[in-house]
């Protein structure tokens, strides 16, 4: 009986083509599958950062989200959606593992970084060998393109999603020596009246798409709300410490 596959959750880095790590380059190349998340209709960041180094030998496995960021009516409710999404592609994955074919399932940024793979390696990897090879997260990419420092020697930094409640989020910021928002969306108005009524305001900064063809750097106050993208994050930086 031919042995199972081996599961790779590959973080391909922030948009940057060059930012793919060597290590995930010859994981991606030697896979029998190539697995990647994907809206409907779209091709996906992710899979654009490495469609050039595909071979076609390789079978590519587009697990495509039954929805996304749209409003559901009730009944339906996003968390029951997603959760039984993430069953049903794991056990298409566990079908080419249990076939004996290794599977690299791409993930912008970092697989365990608010990245998709992790909802897979929860379901699989008590049942098959696995290795996860981490990739430059989009925080560091936008610190990166923003030429900002993020922490200084003792500070803590605070990775927060825009998702949070307002009032817990005001908390948070209250008390951050730095802090990075994501998550921004429908929910960027939120964020910036937080960080104005904190006075954070003119320490944050502000960046679509870090690091990819389209990247956008905007003035804070500058930003239309009912525009920011998805890949888009926030950055109040902690205070240089010789200032």
């Amino acid at each position: 009986m031919k042995p199972a596959g081996r599961l790779y959750g590959l973080g391909v880095g922030p948009g940057d083509p060059e930012l793919l790590t060597l290590k995930a380059l010859r994981r991606l190349t030697s896979a029998d599958v190539v697995a990647y998340f994907v809206a409907k209709g779209k091709k996906g960041n992710a899979y654009s950062i490495i469609e050039a180094h595909l071979r076609p030998a390789q079978t590519q496995l587009p697990l495509v989200y039954p929805v996304t960021t749209e409003a559901l009516e009730p009944p339906l409710c996003y968390e029951t959606i997603i959760a039984g999404f993430y069953d049903e592609v794991a056990e298409t994955v566990a079908e080419h593992l249990n076939a004996g074919r290794d599977v690299a399932v791409i993930c912008e940024g970092d697989p365990f970084f608010y990245g998709s793979y992790m909802y897979l390696h929860d379901r699989l990897a008590a049942r098959f060998e696995t290795e996860v090879v981490p990739g430059v997260c989009s925080m560091l990419g936008g610190a990166a393109v923003l030429g900002s420092p993020l922490v200084y020697r003792n500070q803590s930094l605070s990775v927060l999603s825009g998702v949070l409640p307002e009032t817990e989020l005001r908390e948070r910021l209250a008390t951050a020596d730095a802090a990075v928002i994501m998550k921004l969306g429908r929910n960027f108005e939120k964020v910036r009246r937080v960080l104005t009524e904190l006075g954070l305001a003119q320490r944050a900064l502000y960046v679509e798409r870090a690091t990819m063809a389209n990247q956008r750097i905007v003035a804070l106050d500058e930003v239309d709300p009912m525009a920011s993208p998805y890949f888009s994050l926030l950055i109040v930086p902690g205070k240089n410490w010789q200032a």
